[in-house]
């Protein structure tokens, strides 16, 4: 019953991080809001959450990070690289192109994870890893082309920092593990957020911003927010704990279908069979990689990287 529960619980976690993506496209389609202002709004609101969160159920580990030198440098440095990159390279992801391209290309990061991880071992891949690779450079070519090597039909800073989204979910999966495991993950996330909001509000000078606000705006930051970052990373946490991390990460693998969906039937973005072909492929790689003897659970899960 428990693990039935689990699973429910993290299939909806999975469905709210693809309706927060779908939000964040309207917004830019709607309000032309720059990424970065977004971004930092939406990091800063997620972190002061997740920190009074964090003050109420880990009050001790919240101020105990900051007194091991080398706790508080990589927490600093993972807020950095780790989280602001990876929201701010998601959200330029979706600006160029749509909700459902930004979050299946993020998904690349899974085989980098591999490929970085088979590098660190000194191996060569297992041959499951040297097949999600080939699917994953297949899935960007079908996604970028349409099957056309002589023609681009996605916008190509849209790829670059899809694909820069890719390194920076890698980042932001193996480099606070340590931390993780020894304070968990809302402090280190609401922390990381927080300063990576602070941080980002101020080298692009939030207060310059241009932006008309109306209740549709406030709707959709909101539903960002709530259905982006509070929300699904708890309940995920709980789907974790019931059904456990490696069937979580593949349930809650449903955001880009769930981000696709929304994009097409609430957006009405057009979806090409060639997007699909790309999509389908991305996705399987996910599959491949997240078993107990490929990589770990965790990296085929953002944990709240799309809030």
């Amino acid at each position: 019953m428990d693990t039935k529960k689990g699973m429910i619980i993290t299939l909806t976690a999975g469905i709210f991080w693809g309706f927060s993506g779908a939000c964040g496209q309207y917004i830019f389609d709607n309000f032309h809001i720059d990424a970065a202002y977004l971004t930092s709004i939406r990091l800063l609101c997620g972190g002061i959450i997740l920190c009074v969160l964090g003050f109420f159920r880990e009050r001790q580990k919240m101020t105990d990070i900051w007194k091991t030198r080398s706790s508080a440098l990589l927490l600093l440095v993972y807020s950095l690289t780790g989280i602001m990159f990876c929201q701010l390279s998601y959200m330029k992801t979706i600006s160029y192109t749509n909700s459902g391209t930004a979050t299946i290309l993020q998904y690349l990061g899974p085989a980098l994870i591999m490929i970085i991880s088979c590098f660190l071992a000194r191996r060569l891949p297992r041959p499951k890893e040297a097949l999600a690779v080939v699917l994953a450079v297949l899935g960007i070519f079908f996604i970028a082309t349409h099957g056309n090597i002589q023609n681009m039909v996605i916008n190509p800073l849209g790829l670059s920092w899809g694909l820069w989204s890719a390194v920076a979910l890698a980042v932001y999966t193996m480099l606070p593990r340590p931390i993780i495991e020894k304070f968990g993950s809302i402090v280190v996330i609401g922390y990381g957020m927080l300063i990576g909001g602070i941080v980002l509000c101020l080298s692009c000078r939030i207060w310059n911003a241009q932006i008309t606000v109306d209740i549709h705006f406030l709707l959709a930051f909101a539903a960002i927010i709530i259905f982006g970052t509070v929300l699904p990373f708890t309940i995920y946490m709980v789907g974790v704990r019931l059904c456990g991390p490696v069937k979580a990460s593949m349930l809650a693998s449903i955001e880009p279908v769930s981000a696709t969906v929304f994009m097409v039937v609430w957006l009405r973005e057009s979806f090409h069979f060639f997007d699909f072909i790309g999509f389908s492929l991305i996705f399987a790689t996910v599959f491949l990689l997240a078993k107990k003897d490929g990589l770990p659970a965790e990296a085929s899960r953002k944990d709240g990287c799309s809030l």
